[in-house]
């Protein structure tokens, strides 16, 4: 059983996917859940529902692209719940698919803003407050298509790239202090991100049935057990539960 009973955990993009999974599963393990989403009536709504059977939780609306609105979550935990134990750094964007010559400049900045910059000002919000705590966690949700050239992807690829060296280096920096950095790849999921890349056509994620893609719930797991101390041997990597392995030693096989 994981329990994170006298934690708090703030989680990006807690409106649908993976971030809200994640906030179910970590309110079910005795977290109190901030959830930011720029979404406000659907994170409200989850908070209600997490309230509801029995959890804590807040919501508060934020666009991770814009350092100040992240500050002003983090800053809503501190104060409703006393500190910063978790932060899930999950918010990202893939939508416009499309090859580097027909991408759109301001749409692919966007993403880039949201997934790469999101993760930065995350990392840069919670760190000093998990630093007077006495340590903390973070988890960032990365991809395969870190390390993957994907056609029409070059905005989410080159991106999650950059996470990956954010969660190196914010290891490298604060592992001695005691905060884990730690990213999850899981893999396909079965989330709205799915649509939209089915429906693009591009490359052969896009040709995969839908059957192959694992629950958003699974990813949640991981970042649960990932927050126990039986995650900090990956601190500073990406853990995948793409392989049977992985998936094992989540307890999801």
């Amino acid at each position: 059983m994981i329990d994170h009973t006298g934690k708090t955990a703030l989680i990006t993009g807690a409106s649908r996917g993976i971030g809200a999974a994640t906030a179910r599963r970590l309110a079910d393990c005795g977290a109190a859940v901030v959830l930011a989403a720029r979404s406000g009536r659907e994170i409200e709504e989850l908070a209600t529902a997490i309230r509801d059977a029995g959890g804590t939780a807040d919501a508060i609306i934020c666009d991770v692209s814009r350092y100040d609105d992240v500050s002003a979550a983090v800053g809503q935990c501190v104060e409703r719940h006393g500190g910063l134990d978790i932060l899930v750094n999950n918010a990202g964007l893939i939508d416009p698919i499309a090859r580097l010559a027909d991408s759109d400049p301001d749409e692919w900045a966007r993403v880039a803003d949201v997934n790469y910059k999101g993760v930065y000002h995350g990392l840069r919000a919670a760190i000093p407050v998990m630093l007077d705590g006495g340590g903390g966690t973070v988890v960032n949700i990365s991809s395969g298509a870190a390390t993957s050239a994907l056609e029409g992807w070059s905005h989410y690829c080159s991106s999650k790239a950059a996470v990956l060296m954010l969660t190196k280096c914010a290891d490298k920096e604060y592992r001695e202090s005691g905060i884990r950095v730690v990213g999850l790849s899981p893999g396909t999921v079965a989330t709205d991100m799915q649509v939209s890349i089915k429906a693009s056509g591009v490359n052969p994620v896009s040709q995969m049935d839908p059957s192959a893609h694992i629950p958003p719930e699974w990813a949640a797991e991981a970042v649960a057990w990932l927050c126990t101390d039986a995650g900090a041997p990956y601190a500073g990597t990406d853990f995948s539960i793409k392989t049977d392995e992985g998936r094992a030693l989540v307890g999801l096989e």
